[in-house]
């Protein structure tokens, strides 16, 4: 019965298609709070990030430091055992970081995940 948050980066432009597709992928799991559904935190900032030898940036030159208006998100994922509606039935946190990697357009993602405690 473990549940977590997922704290992810993106480029401004991508955080709803990105959202929009782990909503619809794991509609019970990602962004679920009791009777809720496509729950996110969103926050504004600016990324910064400097590409080396190698890197194939979607954003940027190699060698040359970027900055980008970004969003920060959160979202809750319900692990195994947490799901409302499936009998118990969760998700394995690296299938919804998977998803994320597939639809997200950075070649490296950002991404933080806490577990989360019940008191």
């Amino acid at each position: 019965m473990q549940k977590y948050k997922l704290v992810f980066f993106t480029p401004r432009t991508s955080t709803q298609t990105i959202l929009q597709h782990l909503f619809a992928r794991f509609p019970n799991h990602v962004g679920r709070i009791g009777a809720y559904g496509g729950c996110a935190f969103v926050t504004p900032g600016t990324g910064q990030f400097l590409p080396l030898q190698g890197a194939k940036p979607a954003i940027g030159t190699v060698g040359k430091p970027e900055h980008v208006d970004e969003d920060r998100v959160e979202v809750l994922v319900l692990g195994a055992g947490d799901s409302p509606s499936q009998s118990g039935a969760g998700v394995d946190v690296k299938s919804v970081l998977q998803e994320l990697k597939k639809v997200h357009p950075y070649e490296e993602v950002a991404y933080d995940v806490y577990r989360l405690e019940d008191f």
